[in-house]
């Protein structure tokens, strides 16, 4: 998945803090390119989680988020 989202420039947007998290950093380490990972804990209400993408995606600058990883709720 991170492979793909890299190679379309897309962001990821995941429940999957077990593993997806791991394979991210080590991607980092390796220097490979990751638009941004965004984790969000499966217990959130998804009005939060989609105002706070909203928010995201309104006040981002392009690549803000290169190699990233982001945990939702922002607040």
């Amino acid at each position: 998945m991170l492979a793909w989202a890299a190679s379309e420039g897309r962001a990821l947007l995941t429940h999957d803090a077990a593993t997806m998290t791991t394979f991210a950093y080590d991607r980092g380490a390796q220097k490979k390119r990751m638009p941004g990972r965004f984790e969000v804990g499966s217990h959130l209400a998804v009005r939060d989680v989609i105002d706070d993408i909203i928010l995201l995606a309104q006040c981002s600058l392009e690549d803000e988020w290169e190699g990233q990883v982001i945990y939702l709720p922002l607040r």
